[in-house]
Order: C-alpha cells, then structure tokens, then sequence
C-alpha cells in the first residue's frame, strides 16, 4: 500500500487524509476498511502481474526453476506465465540478447498491451555481462526498451528474480493515476510503440533507440 509519507506529500486530497487515524483503526476492527480508488486499482494489477513464457539463456533456467514448487513464485500473484505476448504484461528478459534476437524481443514487447514491465534479468541482459566484448551481443536491453527493475548476477538465483517482482509490485502500488508522475498507460502522448531495429550491414540500425537510452556523458 503507498506509505503515509506518499499522501502527506499528495496534493490530491484521498480518503485517507480525511479520515482519522484512530478512527480508522476502530473501524478495522470491526471489519470495515477504508481505501481510495487509487490504492484499489493499483493493488489490483501489482497482485495480477503476467508475465510472458520467453527466455533467451542460461537465466531463463534460474526464471523457471523460481515459478517451481521449491520457490513458488504463484504466492506473490505472479505465476501465470502466458504464451502469447498479447495476454503478458510482464517481459523477463531472461539471458543473453544477441544482435540476432534484439528485433524479435523488441517486436514482442510491442505486441504486449499496456501497462506493460520490463525485468532485465542478469549481467548479459543488463549490459552484455561476460560477453560485452563480442560483436554479435547487445550490450544492454536497455538501448531499446524501458527497464523497470534489474536484477545483477551472472546468474541471478530465483530469490532475486522474486525479488525484483516484489519491487515492481511495490512500483505498481505507488503509481499515481493523475498528474505529471502518472504512468506511461495513462499519458495519452507516450509512446506504447518502440521502432524495431533493423539488420544493418555492419549492426542494428538504429544502434539504440534514442527515446529511451542515451549514451553516458564522458569527461576527458
């Protein structure tokens, strides 16, 4: 649920501003519990996450064995893997992206509906991890689409990946619904589309998708 700190600081009036502290609590006693829309909507898609059945690498390995009965991923309302991208709002990126596969991950997140996440999942899906120096290997997912949560480790064991759905849950949970800070589903002017490179004589054209990755300034 979003912290006290969060509405104090809302410039939207909630419910729970306006209703006392110790009222509430009595009120819990008995059984009655107050929340606002926002909470409710945002509660409802954080313990509803999809994600999609995809992975690349050796990570993938870690990503399955998470949503097995040793680890259960099913208790945080996230472990119904889809097979098709148009019922995920989820994409692990679990692994390795080559230059090959980086058109068809970017295609498949543009099949996804909104409101859609993205995990990168291990060193190589962060920033090419051990094989950053081949030619054929993106060097971060990150140059084509927006990441929500990364998860270090080469590779990162199923904990982490647990992990990493909890704080997007928690992301989820304190999205706004209004305002400048809303979430890109409910901007009208963002964009749910990312352009899909392409094949290149010498590599992916475009590089990287300058909306969502710029290179790190350098001083010299």
């Amino acid at each position: 649920m979003t912290n006290s700190s969060t509405l104090q600081h809302s410039n939207t009036p909630t419910l729970h501003s306006a209703v006392d502290e110790g009222l509430r609590s009595e009120l819990q006693k008995q059984g009655v519990y107050t929340t606002t829309l926002e909470e409710l909507y945002n509660w409802g898609r954080a313990n509803s996450v999809w994600p999609l059945t995809f992975g690349l690498a050796c990570c993938a390995i870690e990503m399955i064995a998470a949503s097995m009965s040793r680890f259960d991923l099913a208790r945080f309302g996230a472990e119904v893997f889809r097979p098709s991208p148009r019922q995920a709002d989820l994409m692990i990126v679990a692994g390795t992206v080559t230059k090959k596969m980086a058109p068809l991950v970017v295609r498949l997140y543009n099949q996804m509906p909104e409101p859609k996440y993205v995990i990168a999942m291990g060193a190589c899906a962060i920033s090419g991890g051990p094989f950053k120096q081949g030619y054929n290997v993106l060097k971060g997912i990150d140059r084509y689409l927006p990441v929500d949560v990364s998860i270090p480790g080469c590779p990162p064991r199923p904990e982490a990946l647990i992990h990493a759905i909890m704080t997007l849950q928690e992301k989820i949970l304190n999205q706004k619904l209004t305002g400048p800070d809303r979430p890109r589903h409910l901007n009208a002017d963002a964009p749910g589309e990312f352009p899909v490179p392409a094949y290149g004589e010498h590599d992916l054209e475009p590089p990287s998708n300058p909306d969502v990755w710029q290179p790190p300034a350098i001083k010299r």
